[in-house]
């Protein structure tokens, strides 16, 4: 990431929001979405919304003045996104992985071995 883009927008927490939602949300429902699913829109945290088929992706990021909402697509192939469970907390390794289309459930401590 551009160090000049992480001053303005910083992350310390990342959450995942396993119910889709309609991608035509603009910044205002997709605010009532997050108070509704994780109960407040914390400065600093990010929350992540993808649609049905998992194909498109919605950030919303709260930096503690205002709100910014991203969006991104893949072309080809979807979002290893959850199918069971209502939220998630991710680590940045495992965001960049999603945002990539990547199983960012191997990444970090869910994918330790710890039996043999």
């Amino acid at each position: 990431m551009d160090p000049r883009a992480a001053a303005v927008i910083r992350v310390d927490a990342i959450w995942l929001a396993c119910e889709p939602m309609d991608m035509r949300a603009g910044t205002q429902t997709a605010l009532g979405r997050v108070v509704k699913v994780f109960g407040q829109a914390r400065p600093h945290h990010a929350y992540l919304f993808a649609n049905r088929r998992a194909n498109r992706m919605k950030a919303l990021v709260h930096d503690g003045i205002g709100m910014w909402l991203a969006a991104r697509q893949l072309n080809v192939g979807r979002f290893v996104w959850p199918k069971e469970g209502n939220t998630l907390a991710l680590t940045r390794a495992q965001m960049d992985a999603l945002v990539l289309g990547l199983p960012w459930q191997r990444i970090g401590e869910a994918g330790v071995i710890t039996l043999v």
